[in-house]
């Protein structure tokens, strides 16, 4: 860069500067101006103002939302200016409804499909969880009734075994006292 290149440079900023520098203060002194002049309103002048602005607001609002109105329709009957353009423009609104329509279907048709194998896929979790319970359960109950029905067997067998080993003594000493009995009689005879 050449001495008299940086020189300009350096002049451009400051004259930039200087011009921002410049509108600050032409801002600050309309704004304090404004300031002023709202100051030295009397209050009568006031109340006026804010009535006035109290009905404009509304009347301006209005009229916006009337000329976005106004707009909007022009824009919406371009396209039916002439029959032509009228008809053109009615096949692609049709084919752009019935492209919306299809795209709503297929999706309510995905989420329905969705649904159709979540319930599914919940029903065949909850079905063999039962299963799998039952067959448990099953097993279980087969297994402490064979237990069961295994201990009942032996407390039978000991059972019958004892009453046999008490009948057998029973037995022997009814035939002891029968044979005792018979000696007595046959000794008294």
């Amino acid at each position: 860069m050449s001495p008299t290149t940086a020189q300009s440079t350096a002049a451009k900023k400051a004259a930039a500067t200087r011009r921002a520098n410049a509108r600050r203060r032409s801002a600050a002194a309309k704004q304090a101006a404004a300031t002023r002049q709202l100051n030295e309103r009397t209050p009568l002048q006031q109340a006026q103002d804010y009535a006035e602005r109290a009905v404009l607001i509304p009347v301006g609002a209005a009229l916006v939302a009337r000329d976005a109105l106004v707009e909007n329709v022009t824009e919406a009957a371009k396209p039916f200016r002439t029959r032509e353009t009228a008809t053109r423009q009615l096949e692609r609104d049709i084919k752009r409804f019935e492209r919306r329509g299809t795209t709503a279907r297929n999706r309510v048709e995905r989420e329905v499909k969705k649904a159709r194998t979540r319930v599914e896929r919940e029903l065949r979790q909850r079905r063999n969880r039962v299963q799998r319970v039952v067959k448990q359960n099953r097993t279980r109950v087969q297994r402490e009734v064979k237990r069961n029905r295994t201990q009942v067997e032996r407390q039978a067998k000991a059972l019958r075994r004892d009453l046999e080993k008490r009948a057998s003594v029973v037995t022997g000493r009814v035939d002891e006292a029968v044979t005792d009995v018979q000696d007595r009689v046959a000794s008294v005879s």
